[in-house]
């Protein structure tokens, strides 16, 4: 309940004005794992436009994007500079490059830094590339109760960072930290040549609330 709100900008005084329940309800739902009666939970499913079973935490096995498409959707090109901003915090994206058994797409860990992708695998594994390889990283965030979502592709070579200050600081930062475990001691940096995206979302009055 607390994600879904807070993706949508909007405060706890908000959402228990429109579900037409106390203040101090919400906050309740919100830090216990209580679940309310259906028709709270109903109201609260229609206030944050989502379904009763998403907000119980149903679906989480499946791949996103199995709802209708939008009311009048929009697609919007996004700026390299927007690109970036999507892409800063970090989090987990997909390495797209080229081997002997053919293309593969698997998922990293990665960070931004200095404008630049970077993530960190094993010798050897299938998403470590030669030095100067062409390589391409999405990453992309779906949201199925809004049918919206955007994804961001950037495409260059590859450059592994062995300077022991470099590797040092990226070690002591901790990030990024693969989530697969093991030894990961290979950093690779995409060295950018392009940057794209595209940002999918709903028009109409839906796209100001």
């Amino acid at each position: 309940m607390t994600l879904r709100r807070e993706r949508l900008g909007l405060s706890r005084q908000e959402v228990a004005e429109r579900a037409g329940m106390a203040l101090e309800y919400l906050e309740y739902l919100e830090s216990s794992a209580a679940v309310p009666d259906s028709a709270p939970l109903t109201r609260l499913a229609g206030v944050l436009g989502t379904s009763v079973g998403e907000l119980l935490g149903a679906g989480t096995e499946v791949p996103p994007g199995r709802t209708a498409a939008a009311a009048q959707p929009v697609v919007e090109e996004l700026a390299p500079a927007a690109c970036w901003a999507k892409l800063a915090p970090g989090g987990v994206g997909r390495v797209v490059l080229s081997t002997g058994d053919g293309p593969v797409a698997l998922p990293v860990n990665f960070r931004v830094m200095d404008g630049t992708v970077v993530y960190r695998t094993a010798e050897g594994s299938s998403v470590c590339p030669e030095v100067g390889a062409r390589l391409a990283f999405e990453a992309d965030r779906i949201d199925d109760a809004l049918s919206s979502g955007w994804s961001v592709l950037v495409r260059g070579t590859a450059v592994r960072l062995d300077e022991p200050e470099v590797v040092e600081h990226l070690e002591h930062r901790g990030r990024p930290d693969p989530w697969v475990g093991g030894g990961r001691d290979v950093w690779v940096r995409i060295r950018t040549s392009r940057v794209t995206g595209r940002r999918n979302r709903r028009g109409g009055s839906a796209a100001s609330r």
